[in-house]
């Protein structure tokens, strides 16, 4: 609805310029009204085109950063939780991954739902999982109203998040704990997937 509302002034402006261009200027007769007012009315509506394509282009590149900085402060606030599941993975001599891999690279997240189902995790990288999602689910709870700016379907995945990152938090054995992992990662994957 937006897109539309934003390039139906520009519609306007740009078909009323050459309508105007082309019934009073191929005209072969001499006519006042066609020398004086048509070439400004031509020039206004020409304006009008190019300023309104021209704001409406900040403005859209202006809300895509707003949104990219919202869906940055959101997995951000995955970020802990993500870290102790790389560290219970990591190979003996492996170094851990960057911070800002963890917060930007949606990529990292089947690699981790795969290890999940291939490989079993020690028990000290289960206890961190559990402390650090018992921490972060107050926050990632507050943040639902954030995943709401960017769609429905955004904060209906954050809120899957919050539903299984709560149940990491209430698990009690290993099996609970690695199937809430894996429905955590899950959840993050397909929130990963949509559009903003």
């Amino acid at each position: 609805m937006n897109k539309w509302l934003m390039y139906a002034p520009m519609a306007v402006f740009g078909l009323t310029a050459f309508f105007l261009f082309r019934y009073f200027m191929h005209g072969n007769e001499v006519n006042a009204f066609r020398d004086n007012i048509v070439p400004e009315l031509i020039g206004f509506c020409l304006e009008g085109f190019f300023w309104i394509g021209l704001l409406s282009y900040f403005q859209k590149s202006r809300e895509m950063q707003r949104k990219n900085e919202l869906w940055l402060s959101l997995r951000g606030s995955l970020r802990s939780f993500l870290s102790y599941l790389d560290i219970g993975f990591l190979d003996q001599h492996a170094e851990p991954m960057p911070s800002v891999v963890l917060e930007k690279d949606p990529n990292i997240v089947p690699r981790f739902i795969e290890q999940i189902e291939n490989q079993e995790m020690d028990l000290e990288s289960m206890v961190c999982l559990k402390k650090t999602s018992i921490h972060s689910l107050s926050l990632v709870r507050d943040l639902v109203p954030v995943a709401a700016q960017l769609s429905a379907s955004h904060m209906r995945w954050w809120i899957a998040i919050t539903d299984s990152m709560r149940q990491l938090a209430d698990a009690n054995d290993r099996e609970h704990i690695e199937k809430s992992t894996l429905l955590l990662l899950k959840n993050i994957q397909e929130f990963d997937a949509l559009e903003y």
